[in-house]
Protein backbone atom coordinates (compact mmCIF):
# COMPACT_ATOMS: atom_id res chain seq x y z
CA UNK A 1 0.00 0.00 0.00
CA UNK A 2 1.03 3.33 -1.08
CA UNK A 3 2.37 6.39 1.45
CA UNK A 4 -0.52 8.97 0.34
CA UNK A 5 0.40 12.33 1.49
CA UNK A 6 -1.41 15.70 1.24
CA UNK A 7 0.28 18.70 -0.74
CA UNK A 8 0.14 21.42 1.67
CA UNK A 9 1.29 24.30 2.90
CA UNK A 10 2.35 22.44 6.34
CA UNK A 11 4.25 19.68 3.89
CA UNK A 12 6.12 22.79 1.88
CA UNK A 13 7.08 25.00 4.42
CA UNK A 14 10.01 22.22 5.56
CA UNK A 15 11.20 22.28 1.32
CA UNK A 16 12.04 25.69 0.87
CA UNK A 17 15.32 26.21 -0.55
CA UNK A 18 18.18 28.21 1.62
CA UNK A 19 18.37 32.22 0.51
CA UNK A 20 21.24 33.14 2.56
CA UNK A 21 21.68 37.39 2.53
CA UNK A 22 25.44 37.01 1.41
CA UNK A 23 24.77 34.78 -1.82
CA UNK A 24 25.01 36.10 -4.95
CA UNK A 25 23.80 34.79 -8.43
CA UNK A 26 25.82 31.48 -8.57
CA UNK A 27 24.77 30.70 -5.07
CA UNK A 28 21.14 30.18 -6.46
CA UNK A 29 22.12 28.11 -9.39
CA UNK A 30 21.42 27.69 -13.22
CA UNK A 31 18.32 26.71 -15.10
CA UNK A 32 18.26 25.80 -18.83
CA UNK A 33 15.34 25.88 -20.41
CA UNK A 34 15.30 23.95 -23.53
CA UNK A 35 12.08 25.24 -24.60
CA UNK A 36 9.65 26.98 -27.38
CA UNK A 37 9.81 26.64 -31.00
CA UNK A 38 8.51 28.52 -34.03
CA UNK A 39 4.98 28.71 -33.01
CA UNK A 40 4.83 28.03 -29.26
CA UNK A 41 7.03 30.97 -28.39
CA UNK A 42 5.48 31.74 -25.35
CA UNK A 43 5.97 28.55 -23.79
CA UNK A 44 9.63 29.30 -23.05
CA UNK A 45 8.77 32.84 -22.29
CA UNK A 46 6.35 31.21 -19.42
CA UNK A 47 8.53 29.17 -18.25
CA UNK A 48 11.72 30.85 -17.95
CA UNK A 49 9.22 33.48 -16.29
CA UNK A 50 8.79 30.71 -13.30
CA UNK A 51 12.35 29.81 -13.61
CA UNK A 52 13.48 33.31 -12.82
CA UNK A 53 10.92 33.79 -9.98
CA UNK A 54 11.42 30.89 -8.22
CA UNK A 55 14.55 32.43 -6.97
CA UNK A 56 17.26 30.67 -9.51
CA UNK A 57 20.34 32.50 -9.61
CA UNK A 58 20.75 32.52 -13.81
CA UNK A 59 18.28 31.57 -16.61
CA UNK A 60 19.18 30.41 -19.32
CA UNK A 61 16.79 29.65 -22.74
CA UNK A 62 17.75 27.24 -25.64
CA UNK A 63 16.01 27.78 -28.58
CA UNK A 64 15.39 29.27 -31.82
CA UNK A 65 15.49 33.03 -33.23
CA UNK A 66 11.79 33.31 -33.02
CA UNK A 67 11.59 32.05 -28.97
CA UNK A 68 14.71 33.96 -28.30
CA UNK A 69 13.32 37.16 -29.66
CA UNK A 70 9.69 36.71 -27.72
CA UNK A 71 12.04 35.77 -24.51
CA UNK A 72 14.32 38.99 -25.18
CA UNK A 73 10.97 41.35 -25.65
CA UNK A 74 9.18 39.52 -22.08
CA UNK A 75 11.83 38.27 -19.94
CA UNK A 76 15.05 40.29 -20.08
CA UNK A 77 16.60 38.73 -17.13
CA UNK A 78 16.80 35.61 -18.83
CA UNK A 79 20.12 34.43 -20.87
CA UNK A 80 19.98 33.28 -24.64
CA UNK A 81 21.16 30.63 -26.55
CA UNK A 82 20.62 29.56 -29.62
CA UNK A 83 19.95 26.02 -30.83
CA UNK A 84 22.04 25.30 -33.65
CA UNK A 85 20.43 23.55 -36.49
CA UNK A 86 23.16 20.44 -37.78
CA UNK A 87 22.18 17.63 -35.70
CA UNK A 88 26.32 17.12 -34.40
CA UNK A 89 26.47 21.11 -32.91
CA UNK A 90 23.14 20.42 -31.37
CA UNK A 91 24.11 17.77 -29.43
CA UNK A 92 27.40 19.69 -28.34
CA UNK A 93 25.78 22.76 -27.69
CA UNK A 94 23.01 20.63 -24.77
CA UNK A 95 26.35 18.74 -23.54
CA UNK A 96 28.27 21.93 -23.14
CA UNK A 97 24.99 23.43 -21.53
CA UNK A 98 24.88 20.62 -18.89
CA UNK A 99 28.23 21.30 -17.61
CA UNK A 100 27.29 24.62 -16.59
CA UNK A 101 23.74 24.03 -15.17
CA UNK A 102 22.31 22.90 -12.44
CA UNK A 103 18.87 21.71 -13.79
CA UNK A 104 17.44 21.38 -16.90
CA UNK A 105 14.03 21.58 -18.52
CA UNK A 106 13.07 20.78 -22.71
CA UNK A 107 10.12 19.90 -24.27
CA UNK A 108 7.77 22.81 -23.34
CA UNK A 109 6.36 24.19 -26.51
CA UNK A 110 8.65 21.94 -29.23
CA UNK A 111 6.74 19.36 -31.29
CA UNK A 112 7.34 15.43 -30.42
CA UNK A 113 8.82 15.46 -34.13
CA UNK A 114 10.93 18.49 -33.72
CA UNK A 115 13.80 17.08 -35.44
CA UNK A 116 16.67 15.84 -33.65
CA UNK A 117 14.25 15.79 -30.31
CA UNK A 118 15.27 12.05 -28.92
CA UNK A 119 18.91 12.69 -29.31
CA UNK A 120 18.76 15.47 -27.61
CA UNK A 121 16.30 14.50 -25.12
CA UNK A 122 19.27 11.36 -24.48
CA UNK A 123 21.78 14.03 -24.34
CA UNK A 124 20.10 15.71 -21.43
CA UNK A 125 19.14 12.74 -19.83
CA UNK A 126 22.46 11.66 -19.77
CA UNK A 127 24.33 14.70 -18.55
CA UNK A 128 22.02 16.72 -16.98
CA UNK A 129 22.03 16.44 -13.24
CA UNK A 130 18.98 17.39 -12.52
CA UNK A 131 16.06 17.14 -15.12
CA UNK A 132 12.31 17.99 -15.69
CA UNK A 133 11.16 16.38 -19.00
CA UNK A 134 7.42 18.44 -20.19
CA UNK A 135 5.04 18.03 -23.58
CA UNK A 136 7.47 17.44 -26.20
CA UNK A 137 10.10 15.41 -24.36
CA UNK A 138 7.82 12.64 -23.27
CA UNK A 139 7.14 10.14 -26.69
CA UNK A 140 4.95 7.93 -27.45
CA UNK A 141 6.45 5.76 -30.43
CA UNK A 142 6.88 2.08 -28.97
CA UNK A 143 10.60 2.14 -29.88
CA UNK A 144 11.40 5.57 -29.15
CA UNK A 145 9.22 5.48 -25.33
CA UNK A 146 11.03 2.34 -25.32
CA UNK A 147 14.56 3.73 -25.08
CA UNK A 148 13.40 6.72 -23.33
CA UNK A 149 12.96 4.38 -20.20
CA UNK A 150 16.17 2.85 -20.16
CA UNK A 151 17.34 6.09 -20.10
CA UNK A 152 15.18 7.34 -16.98
CA UNK A 153 15.90 3.89 -14.92
CA UNK A 154 19.77 4.36 -15.52
CA UNK A 155 19.80 7.64 -13.65
CA UNK A 156 21.57 8.57 -10.69
CA UNK A 157 19.20 11.52 -9.98
CA UNK A 158 15.42 10.84 -10.48
CA UNK A 159 14.09 12.71 -13.36
CA UNK A 160 10.76 14.36 -13.13
CA UNK A 161 8.26 14.32 -15.81
CA UNK A 162 5.48 16.41 -15.78
CA UNK A 163 2.57 15.10 -18.60
CA UNK A 164 -1.36 15.84 -18.42
CA UNK A 165 -3.85 12.88 -18.61
CA UNK A 166 -3.21 13.06 -22.35
CA UNK A 167 0.71 12.52 -22.90
CA UNK A 168 0.54 10.35 -19.53
CA UNK A 169 -1.67 7.97 -21.92
CA UNK A 170 0.78 7.85 -24.54
CA UNK A 171 3.32 7.02 -22.26
CA UNK A 172 1.64 3.56 -20.87
CA UNK A 173 -0.25 2.69 -23.95
CA UNK A 174 -3.84 3.02 -22.40
CA UNK A 175 -7.07 5.70 -22.93
CA UNK A 176 -7.38 9.03 -20.76
CA UNK A 177 -10.29 7.32 -19.54
CA UNK A 178 -8.41 4.13 -18.14
CA UNK A 179 -5.81 6.96 -16.69
CA UNK A 180 -8.54 8.65 -14.61
CA UNK A 181 -9.90 5.70 -13.69
CA UNK A 182 -6.85 4.72 -11.69
CA UNK A 183 -4.85 7.81 -11.83
CA UNK A 184 -2.98 7.46 -8.30
CA UNK A 185 -1.73 3.93 -8.80
CA UNK A 186 -0.64 4.44 -12.26
CA UNK A 187 1.17 7.21 -11.65
CA UNK A 188 2.87 5.59 -8.67
CA UNK A 189 3.71 2.48 -10.76
CA UNK A 190 5.47 4.32 -13.65
CA UNK A 191 7.63 6.22 -10.69
CA UNK A 192 8.87 3.10 -9.35
CA UNK A 193 9.18 1.34 -12.67
CA UNK A 194 10.80 3.82 -14.03
CA UNK A 195 13.13 5.61 -11.46
CA UNK A 196 11.46 8.85 -12.19
CA UNK A 197 9.46 11.37 -10.06
CA UNK A 198 6.16 11.60 -12.17
CA UNK A 199 3.78 14.75 -11.74
CA UNK A 200 0.40 14.29 -13.32
CA UNK A 201 -1.01 16.74 -14.03
CA UNK A 202 -4.98 17.21 -13.51
CA UNK A 203 -7.41 19.12 -12.06
CA UNK A 204 -6.14 16.83 -9.58
CA UNK A 205 -2.63 17.04 -9.50
CA UNK A 206 -0.23 13.69 -8.51
CA UNK A 207 3.25 13.71 -7.43
CA UNK A 208 4.58 9.90 -7.72
CA UNK A 209 8.06 8.61 -6.59
CA UNK A 210 10.29 6.08 -7.24
CA UNK A 211 10.11 4.84 -3.80
CA UNK A 212 6.33 4.32 -3.51
CA UNK A 213 5.12 7.13 -2.31
CA UNK A 214 2.29 9.91 -3.44
CA UNK A 215 1.80 13.22 -2.82
CA UNK A 216 -1.89 14.66 -4.08
CA UNK A 217 -2.95 17.97 -4.60
CA UNK A 218 -6.97 18.16 -4.70
CA UNK A 219 -7.66 21.62 -5.25
CA UNK A 220 -9.79 22.28 -8.43
CA UNK A 221 -9.42 25.24 -10.70
CA UNK A 222 -10.67 25.89 -14.07
CA UNK A 223 -8.55 28.97 -14.50
CA UNK A 224 -5.35 26.92 -14.60
CA UNK A 225 -7.46 24.99 -17.52
CA UNK A 226 -5.59 26.89 -20.24
CA UNK A 227 -2.65 26.26 -22.76
CA UNK A 228 0.79 27.52 -20.85
CA UNK A 229 -0.09 26.94 -17.28
CA UNK A 230 2.07 23.77 -17.36
CA UNK A 231 5.04 25.24 -18.49
CA UNK A 232 4.66 27.95 -15.50
CA UNK A 233 4.97 24.65 -13.47
CA UNK A 234 7.47 22.99 -15.10
CA UNK A 235 9.73 26.21 -15.42
CA UNK A 236 9.31 26.45 -11.69
CA UNK A 237 10.34 22.52 -10.85
CA UNK A 238 13.81 23.48 -13.09
CA UNK A 239 14.22 26.69 -11.19
CA UNK A 240 14.01 24.72 -7.53
CA UNK A 241 16.09 21.86 -8.69
CA UNK A 242 18.86 24.64 -9.83
CA UNK A 243 18.58 25.76 -6.00
CA UNK A 244 19.55 22.36 -4.75
CA UNK A 245 16.35 21.16 -3.92
CA UNK A 246 15.34 17.49 -4.08
CA UNK A 247 13.62 16.28 -7.18
CA UNK A 248 10.47 15.39 -4.98
CA UNK A 249 10.33 18.31 -3.12
CA UNK A 250 10.95 20.56 -6.44
CA UNK A 251 8.23 18.96 -7.52
CA UNK A 252 5.67 19.12 -4.64
CA UNK A 253 6.68 22.59 -3.76
CA UNK A 254 6.15 23.95 -7.34
CA UNK A 255 2.73 21.72 -7.75
CA UNK A 256 1.80 23.82 -4.59
CA UNK A 257 2.75 26.78 -5.34
CA UNK A 258 1.53 27.13 -8.75
CA UNK A 259 -1.76 25.97 -7.65
CA UNK A 260 -1.49 28.53 -4.64
CA UNK A 261 -1.16 31.38 -7.25
CA UNK A 262 -3.82 29.70 -9.35
CA UNK A 263 -6.54 30.23 -6.82
CA UNK A 264 -5.08 33.97 -5.42
CA UNK A 265 -5.42 35.22 -9.45
CA UNK A 266 -8.58 33.62 -9.82
CA UNK A 267 -9.73 35.58 -6.32
CA UNK A 268 -8.49 38.84 -8.32
CA UNK A 269 -9.32 38.09 -12.04
CA UNK A 270 -12.11 35.50 -11.74
CA UNK A 271 -11.35 31.85 -13.55
CA UNK A 272 -13.03 32.64 -16.87
CA UNK A 273 -10.40 35.63 -17.50
CA UNK A 274 -7.55 34.35 -15.89
CA UNK A 275 -4.35 33.76 -18.03
CA UNK A 276 -1.11 31.25 -17.42
CA UNK A 277 1.12 34.16 -17.84
CA UNK A 278 -0.75 36.23 -15.02
CA UNK A 279 0.29 33.66 -12.70
CA UNK A 280 4.47 35.10 -12.57
CA UNK A 281 2.85 37.60 -10.76
CA UNK A 282 0.70 35.81 -7.89
CA UNK A 283 3.80 33.89 -7.04
CA UNK A 284 4.52 36.23 -4.14
CA UNK A 285 1.49 35.54 -2.34
CA UNK A 286 1.85 31.86 -3.21
CA UNK A 287 5.62 31.65 -1.47
CA UNK A 288 3.52 33.46 1.70
CA UNK A 289 0.96 31.00 1.71
CA UNK A 290 4.09 28.56 1.55
CA UNK A 291 5.94 29.70 4.42
CA UNK A 292 8.95 30.47 2.00
CA UNK A 293 9.12 34.18 2.38
CA UNK A 294 7.66 35.44 5.93
CA UNK A 295 8.58 38.89 7.04
CA UNK A 296 10.63 37.19 9.77
CA UNK A 297 12.65 35.01 7.57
Amino acid sequence: MAEIYEIDSSLISGFKPLRPDDGHKNTFGTAVICAGSEYMTGAAVMAAGAALRSGAGLVKVFSEDRTLNAVSCNEPCALLEKRPEPAAALLRKAALLCAKADSVLIGSGMPRDYDGMEALTEVFLEKAGNIVLDAGALPVKPDVLSRFKDRLKERAVSAVITPHIGEFAGLTGLSNAEVLSDAENLAAGFASGNNCVTVLKSAKTIVATPDGKIFINDVPNSGLAKGGSGDVLAGLVAGLLAQGMEPYKAACSAVFIHSMAGQICAGDLGRRAMLPTDLEFYLKDAYLEAGWDSEDE
